[in-house]
C-alpha cells in the first residue's frame, strides 16, 4: 500500500513522495522509500526580531506587575522601624521661614525692627514632617504612593 503526498512543505527528489507502508517485513530501507522531510520556514531577519520583541513585549507586560505585587506582599510582613531621613526620626522639622525660633524679624527702615510671630509655623519653629506625616519612620517606597483616580 503507497500513498502520495503533496505539499510545498515537503521536499523529494520528485514533487510526490511515495511513503511505503509501516507493514514491511523488512527492518532495511530500500533506496526506493522516501521519508518527508520538513522545510524551515524561509523569514527574513526584520520578521524573526519583530516576533523576537513582541514574545519579550508580553512576557515582560506580564512580568513586571507580578514582580512589583511579590515585592508589596513581602514588604508588608517585614518590620518598618528605619528612621525617616529628613527629620532623623523626630517627626517635625525645622521651620524654613524662622530657622526654628517662631519670630521673625522684618527691619522697617530707619533703624527700626518689627518682631512677629512666623506665618508658616504659627510660632511653634518646627513643622510636621511631609515625608513619614511626623510618625518618624521612613515609609516605604510604594507607601509613598498614592494611587489616586482622577476621573
Amino acid at each position: 500500500m503507497s500513498f502520495t503526498l503533496q505539499s510545498s512543505f515537503l521536499s523529494s527528489p520528485s514533487s510526490r513522495l511515495k511513503l511505503i507502508s509501516s507493514k514491511s517485513t523488512t527492518n532495511r530501507r530500500s533506496p526506493s522509500t522516501y521519508y518527508p522531510c520538513i522545510r524551515a520556514l524561509e523569514l527574513d531577519q526584520n520578521t524573526i526580531v519583530g516576533i523576537s520583541v513582541g514574545i519579550l513585549s508580553v512576557a515582560v507586560g506580564i512580568g513586571i506587575p507580578v514582580f512589583y505585587e511579590t515585592q508589596i506582599d513581602k514588604s508588608a510582613t517585614r518590620e518598618n522601624n528605619q528612621p525617616c531621613f529628613p527629620c532623623n526620626g523626630s517627626g517635625s522639622q525645622q521651620c524654613r521661614f524662622c530657622i526654628g525660633t517662631g519670630n521673625v524679624t522684618v527691619e522697617l527702615g530707619g533703624d527700626e525692627k518689627e518682631v512677629s510671630n512666623c506665618i508658616n509655623c504659627d510660632g511653634a519653629g518646627a513643622l510636621t514632617c511631609t515625608t513619614c506625616q511626623g510618625s518618624g519612620i521612613q515609609p516605604r517606597y510604594l507607601d509613598r504612593r498614592e494611587f489616586k483616580d482622577d476621573d
